[in-house]
């Protein structure tokens, strides 16, 4: 396996004629690399049956030698005071939170305050080596006083903490108290308080922001703190008593006046990425890296699990050390798209030594306008999702031993600061929650990559490209922007090979295409399954909340099951009253990777309307052969299901069968466990039914059908159905309701 020594990402994914795209490269070896446009036909190139890369260079501006360079990625979310003025001089302060830590003797945490770290200048409150409460006071001249509890807090539990200073007196004071609601914690564990007097030593003046959740330090923000913070405080008065309790109470104290540096209420405004300070300063500021919002306080009781109803118990803000939205890299060159460069997928290739990474991007054309009558429907929230997902690097009984597979995978693995996806866990074992293409995606590349995802969907494009149907290249990215009018001008819209993530907006446009006679080819498995959510004003960044049940990599906190970026419930759409079976007429039934299976035939293959469907295809058994697993059927499958809200009027084709005992049902159908049985329920189901305005929907049901496209040059029964679907969806006939008059 070659070494990986380059990589880069594009923004924005997609564009149209005019629009200018920016490409980011950062190499890990020494020397220059050579860059080029391709237009990608396939990209799957995994499995010994795929059908591999195939691309056609195209002139580009950008094209030749580009000096190398390596740019770094600094992941860890914090936020910084950027408004309201500089700090004041302090001859007395008090720093105060209520703080819910997860790595408890993890190195130093910043918790707040302002602090240069490479000075060792200024004065923060923070979480020492060993966990405890730690006041940090230096002027960068020499090494900096420091007073500790000397007792480490406990992990994912609620702690007040405070700290004072008085420089007149040098009188120190800390203390470290549990939450009134930390259950499960023992009484008094982690309970602390500290005093000293140093000698007199001013309070340093510094130039260093006013930071939550890290310290500036000479390559940008360091000592990141893991774990929740909710109502940080400031004043320039060493206080105790009532007026430390009133520091930490809702509303700011009218007794401190000028006192008041700063009174943060992070309950407001938890939408976006500006904090406030609702004291008399104004001290307002910003988030860098996006850190959980909408997340649990101190307070939370469990009498409200909806943030936007009771917002102050959702005042904390939880900070990860591996949080990631945007590297900030410097753009390497710039592409505008040409006018008539036609739709497709395209990719940047990169040439460095021995190694070769694609920049993948989608040109489309102007919303409302199409240059071909089908267009393939970019899942790009399931990408992101799925971005540098680590599931196959750990070895579990799913995946394997955890050794990579390829050189992307290998890269991934040497690289932490890529960060995961919304399968992975943050190194606080949290759910990540938060994913973006701001990034290098190592899983999202055409080539030496595994069958999933992009260079599966790549089979989809390569087929089109077989039999000669003219296409277009559009994405849910775009769709969650501009909505059934993007859908609007073509006759059929095919999804790829595991379009599992949408937001409402996008469900909405496909089913108001279907509504208004459009027809979709739904050619893969486990669709429709997560609701997720978009920021309009944040491009390229997904979050989803893992509530209630599904197949979970992780679960998301009690009372945390509502999206902050729209206040929208998370979870299955299958429990919002929008299973997948509504628009698609399949939903998810199983899960295995042991190996992919076949269809056989049914009754209603005969029925007339299905007669389009299986021209000349006489098999019984469709699709026993295939690049992902050896069949058509598998890895992810989807079953019809009147109950959950499959059309009743639907035509199943031709259901699955011989899966193994490694595939195995759903959970969310099961009220218990229960052992291994022979399960009819687990199956694909070819599905086709019509919809009202005379539109349609085809339906594979199976993650692993794209597979089986190419086997045997193109000519077998899977490429078969599917090219006789898509010569009838792009028909204008209409299709009849079954019953109607």
């Amino acid at each position: 396996m070659r070494d990986k020594t380059i990589t880069g990402y594009c923004d924005p994914f997609s564009a149209e004629a005019g629009q200018t795209i920016r490409f980011m490269v950062s190499t890990y070896a020494p020397g220059d690399y050579t860059a080029e446009l391709v237009r990608v036909r396939s990209g799957d190139d995994f499995h010994p049956e795929s059908i591999g890369v195939e691309e056609d260079v195209i002139d580009a501006a950008f094209a030749g030698s580009h000096p190398g360079r390596h740019q770094p990625l600094r992941p860890g979310s914090y936020g910084t005071v950027d408004s309201g003025g500089a700090l004041p001089e302090l001859a007395a302060v008090t720093l105060a939170a209520w703080i819910w830590p997860t790595t408890v003797g993890r190195g130093a945490q910043t918790i707040l305050g302002a602090w240069d770290a490479e000075r060792q200048a200024g004065i923060r409150l923070r979480l020492g080596d060993d966990g405890a409460l730690t006041l940090d006071i230096g002027d960068g001249s020499s090494a900096p006083a420091t007073v500790s509890t000397g007792t480490a807090l406990v992990d994912r539990h609620w702690y007040r903490v405070t700290a004072s200073y008085d420089s007149a007196t040098g009188e120190v004071r800390l203390s470290q108290t549990p939450g009134p609601l930390s259950p499960g914690l023992s009484v008094g564990a982690g309970e602390a308080s500290a005093a000293a007097t140093l000698s007199e030593r001013p309070l340093p003046a510094t130039d260093a922001p006013l930071m939550f959740a890290a310290s500036t330090g000479a390559e940008g923000a360091t000592d990141h703190y893991n774990g929740k913070i909710d109502r940080p405080r400031m004043a320039a008065k060493a206080l105790t008593g009532a007026e430390l309790d009133a520091l930490l109470d809702d509303t700011p104290p009218a007794g401190l006046g000028g006192a008041l540096v700063g009174f943060w209420d992070f309950s407001q405004g938890i939408s976006g990425d500006r904090f406030s300070d609702i004291g008399p300063a104004g001290r307002h500021g910003v988030l860098t890296n996006l850190p959980a919002r909408a997340m649990t306080g101190f307070d939370w009781t469990g009498e409200c699990h909806d943030w936007r109803e009771k917002p102050a118990h959702y005042g904390a803000i939880h900070f990860h050390d591996d949080d990631l939205y945007d590297t900030g890299w410097e753009a390497d060159f710039e592409f505008t798209v040409p006018a008539g460069m036609g739709s497709g997928l395209y990719a940047v290739r990169l040439r460095h030594g021995d190694d070769v990474d694609r920049i993948p991007f989608a040109v489309r054309p102007p919303v409302g306008q199409a240059t071909a009558k089908t267009a393939f429907l970019v899942p790009m929230a399931s990408y992101l999702a799925y971005a540098n997902t680590r599931q196959r690097l750990k070895a579990n009984p799913l995946f394997g031993d955890g050794r990579p597979e390829c050189v992307n995978d290998a890269f991934l693995a040497g690289h932490a600061e890529l960060c995961g996806s919304t399968y992975d866990l943050h190194s606080d074992r949290s759910g990540v929650q938060y994913s973006s293409r701001l990034r290098p995606v190592t899983n999202m590349k055409p080539g030496d990559n595994l069958a999933w995802g992009l260079p599966a969907d790549c089979n989809i494009l390569a087929w089109l490209e077989h039999i000669g149907e003219d296409y277009d290249v559009i994405t849910d990215e775009d769709m969650q922007t501009h909505g059934a009018a993007l859908l609007a001008p073509y006759k059929c819209i095919i999804t790829g090979t595991h379009p599992e993530y949408h937001s409402k907006e996008m469900l909405d446009a496909l089913e108001t295409f279907t509504g208004n006679g459009g027809r979709l080819m739904y050619m893969g498995g486990n669709g429709f399954y997560w609701r997720v959510a978009f920021r309009e004003d944040l491009p390229g960044v997904l979050e989803v909340r893992r509530a209630e049940d599904g197949t979970r990599a992780w679960m998301a906190e009690p009372g945390e099951y509502y999206h902050s970026f729209t206040g929208e419930y998370g979870g299955l759409w299958r429990r919002q009253n929008r299973a997948p079976n509504r628009l698609v007429g399949v939903g998810f039934a199983a899960q295995g990777f042991e190996r992919s299976s076949y269809y056989r035939r049914t009754k209603d293959a005969d029925d007339p309307r299905a007669a389009f469907i299986m021209e000349g295809v006489p098999e019984e058994i469709i699709g026993d052969f295939g690049s992902i697993g050896g069949g058509a059927a598998g890895e992810e499958i989807d079953r019809h299901d009147v109950r959950i809200g499959s059309p009743r009027h639907a035509l199943v084709v031709a259901s699955s069968e011989d899966h193994g005992k490694l595939m195995l049902r759903t959970k969310e159908e099961f009220l218990s466990t229960v052992p291994y049985f022979d399960d009819p329920k687990v199956r694909a189901d070819l599905t086709f039914f019509e919809c009202k305005g005379g539109g349609a929907v085809f339906s594979t049901g199976s993650i692993s059908w794209a597979g089986s496209l190419a086997h045997n040059g193109w000519d077998n029964n899977v490429a078969r159905i599917s090219t006789n679907v898509l010569r009838r969806f792009i028909d204008p006939t209409p299709f009849d309701l079954p019953g109607a008059k």
